[in-house]
């Protein structure tokens, strides 16, 4: 399987139609019978299959199906086609959500733009590999059954007496091996064979191929979730967290001769609508943590409901006897109202939690809050004094060339009701 020779970048909830061609490039009915293969076997999450197309859902990141590279991105702000700016933005979005832990992107002598999701996380995975090598791999015990010349370990007789009818010399037992050939080290050798795979032609693929020759030989495995619970987490494994991840995203999301036993694929995708509400909290924590108030930030904070059902908004603000409620959706809404059904939801979480204050936050080009955007419920008794707001706010920064890092800020100085010292990065 040779490297992608061409890339197609479409934004989310676009269509591809095959027998197109899109910045000179083909979608051809393979690349559709691959793409609609792989929906099946994830539940038909990611795409919609539309009459001789492909219609992308809020899934994005990054799909190659042999020579091609897809790249689904981002895009809240109709305003801007910039693609390089969008996969610019989920780039660090990743990055900000610790999703990807890495400070730069390839060689310096590589063109930035031909580089994608793949390179990235290929190469922050090499990295890793090298660093477990420049430390030293770790050996363990693990039990192994074969013929050996010496008796050692437990002798099992049946296998004895019919392996060995006529070797006398030899002993079919069980015994303990302390080696470099385990099974950590199998599953990290398995992600480097797919890396070789995918990185032929690439500037990639002479650093996989010397990182291959220093990693020992070991026992090739198709590794699947069952393999990953079975592997030990101790203290001699802990240096090889990070790595272990990054080959569990690599191998999981491999799917070999998944259309009709010819295309080979590897697909990194990630909801968005995860990632919007991650990226919020991170956002808010950081600010939080700068504020010289006392401002507590959880995520995903889970109350009972109704029999053993619970309620969890994504984001719960605590100040003081103060409690606020965020609720983040992905979706460009302009000027339409939201859901009646995100309402009453907004109106359970500020009961349940004797919140004051309510927001569902939607990406936007706004780039600061008012009081107005505060929409009160209309109350049935005097008693009721929470409220529900409606706060829109900007993905990219106000010259439109980044990522707002900002948004954590505007978030709580709107809640804060624009306090005298608001809070700053």
């Amino acid at each position: 399987m040779s490297k992608p020779k061409y890339k197609i970048q479409v934004f989310e909830h676009q269509t591809l139609h095959y027998g197109r061609m899109y910045n000179d490039v083909g979608f051809t009915v393979n690349h559709f019978n691959a793409l609609a293969k792989l929906n099946e076997l994830h539940e038909n999450k990611y795409f919609t299959v539309v009459h001789k197309g492909i219609k992308f859902a809020q899934y994005v990141g990054v799909v190659q199906i042999e020579d091609l590279c897809i790249e689904i991105l981002p895009k809240a702000d109709y305003a801007s086609e910039d693609k390089k700016v969008w996969q610019g933005v989920l780039i660090d979005m990743l990055r900000a959500t610790k999703r990807l832990k890495v400070d730069n992107v390839g060689n310096a002598k590589v063109n930035k733009q031909n580089i994608h999701l793949l390179d990235i996380y290929f190469e922050w995975f090499l990295d890793e590999v090298q660093l477990l090598l420049h430390q030293g791999l770790i050996k363990q015990y693990y039990k192994e059954t074969n013929n050996v010349k010496a008796l050692k370990g437990k002798l099992e007789f049946a296998g004895h007496i019919q392996k060995n009818l006529i070797h006398k010399e030899r002993f079919f037992t069980t015994h303990q091996v302390y080696e470099k050939d385990h099974l950590v080290h199998q599953v990290l050798g398995q992600a480097l064979g797919i890396i070789e795979q995918l990185s032929k032609g690439n500037y990639l693929y002479g650093k996989c191929k010397s990182v291959q020759l220093d990693f020992p030989d070991v026992k090739q495995i198709q590794a699947n979730e069952a393999t990953f619970a079975k592997i030990p987490n101790s203290r001699k494994t802990a240096p090889y967290k990070t790595a272990l991840e990054i080959a569990r995203l690599i191998i999981l999301n491999f799917a070999p001769n998944v259309s009709s036993g010819r295309e080979n694929m590897l697909a990194l995708l990630f909801d968005m609508n995860s990632l919007w509400e991650e990226y919020v909290l991170v956002c808010l924590k950081r600010a939080a943590s700068n504020s010289d108030q006392e401002i507590a930030i959880y995520g995903q904070k889970s109350k009972r409901f109704w029999n053993g059902i619970s309620i969890r908004p994504d984001i719960v603000i605590e100040k003081n006897d103060d409690t606020y409620i965020i609720d983040t959706k992905w979706k460009n809404i302009n000027n339409s109202p939201p859901s009646t059904n995100d309402l009453r939801q907004m109106y359970v979480y500020n009961e349940y939690w004797k919140s004051s204050k309510a927001m569902l936050l939607y990406p936007s080009n706004a780039t600061k809050f008012s009081q107005e955007d505060f929409i009160p419920f209309n109350s049935i008794t005097d008693t009721v004094h929470h409220q529900c707001g409606l706060g829109k706010v900007s993905v990219l920064k106000e010259d439109g060339k980044g990522l707002n890092n900002e948004i954590g800020c505007e978030i709580l100085n709107w809640f804060l009701d624009k306090p005298e010292n608001p809070v700053r990065l």
